[in-house]
Order: structure tokens, then C-alpha cells, then sequence
């Protein structure tokens, strides 16, 4: 499973920092494309926050932030992936947050402060890129294991309890007598 997360991990790094690189050598901020019938626009912007520009005064905080992220995820979590599914979503959430770490590590106006390039935009929605769409990616693929499909790091799925037995077992440890309903 270290393998996919990796091969996941590093490619998607790789095509965030070559799109970011092209974005910056070939965009135009002024003349932006416009792609598939005014669907996709290729604006080049300098994003100094976070999503949708949040806290543009708190870069040296997101970047830090993104250093403890990737600290966890390979630290506490990557050794105990035992699942495909568990292993690309880890690979995508490190892809997304080391791409923008970078450019808040290297790109101007310095280090730990540098802006993020970002270049997609959809009609009436944020500006982004490949490491934010990999961080969106990774965090719906992780509610869909952890929540919907029920699926542990170590592969394992766990039962959920029905609200009513939930119910019921918290009735028998008050009245060890008590007995499920229609039974009385």
C-alpha cells in the first residue's frame, strides 16, 4: 500500500508543480482562455490565503499548518494503511498540500509567504488548482471510507450500530431487565 500512496503522492505532485509552471510561463492574467464553451477559464492568479482567498494575512500560519499536515498523514497514518482506497486518498491529501507548500516555500514574496498559483476557474466558483483539486479529492474519498463504506486504515470494516440497538443497549445498562420493545 506504501507503493500506491507514493506512486499517488508523487505523481500528483509532479503534475501540480509542471501545470503551475506552465500556468505561470504561458498565461496571460490580462487575456485568459477560455475553454469548453466558457466552462473552464485559464485565469492566472497570485492566491496569497487559502480557499477562496481566506486569510490572505495568514500565509506563514497555512504553511506551517501544511508541515504538520504532512508530518501526520506520513508519520501516524501512512504506516498503518493496509487499503488501496485509504492509500490513494493519503497520496492525494499529501499531493494537494505539499504542491501548495511549495509555492508558499519558493515562489515570492518569500519564503514561508510565497502565493499560490492558481489558474482553473469555473463559472461562478474560486479560482484553483491540481493540488487543491487533489486535496478536495482526498477529503471526499475519505468520507466516503470512513463514513459511508465504513472502512478502517487497516482495511477493516466496522459494523455500525443500528440507532435502535444503540438505544436499546443504553436502556439494558440502566434496567438490566429491561427487554426490547414488543417483547413485554
Amino acid at each position: 500500500m506504501k507503493i500506491i500512496f507514493a506512486g499517488v503522492a508523487l505523481g500528483c505532485l509532479l503534475l501540480d508543480q509542471l501545470t503551475k509552471i506552465a500556468a505561470v510561463r504561458f498565461l496571460d492574467p490580462q487575456e485568459p482562455p477560455v475553454l469548453l464553451r466558457g466552462l473552464l477559464t485559464l485565469r492566472l492568479i497570485r492566491n496569497p490565503g487559502a480557499a477562496f482567498s481566506l486569510g490572505e494575512n495568514l500565509t506563514i500560519a497555512f504553511a506551517l499548518l501544511a508541515v504538520v499536515v504532512i508530518t501526520f498523514v506520513g508519520v501516524r497514518l501512512v504506516p498503518r494503511v493496509n487499503h488501496p482506497g485509504w492509500a490513494v486518498a493519503l497520496g492525494l491529501l499529501v499531493a494537494g498540500v505539499s504542491g501548495n507548500l511549495m509555492d508558499r516555500i519558493f515562489r515570492a514574496p518569500g519564503f514561508l509567504r510565497g502565493h499560490v498559483v492558481d489558474f482553473f476557474q469555473l463559472p461562478h466558483f474560486a479560482i484553483f488548482n491540481i493540488a487543491d483539486i487533489c486535496i478536495t479529492s482526498a477529503a471526499a474519498m475519505i468520507m466516503v471510507l470512513a463514513v459511508i463504506k465504513n472502512v478502517g486504515l487497516d482495511g477493516h470494516r466496522y459494523a455500525r450500530r443500528d440507532v435502535s440497538e444503540s438505544e436499546q443497549g443504553r436502556a439494558e445498562d440502566r434496567d438490566p431487565t429491561a427487554q426490547p420493545d414488543g417483547e413485554r
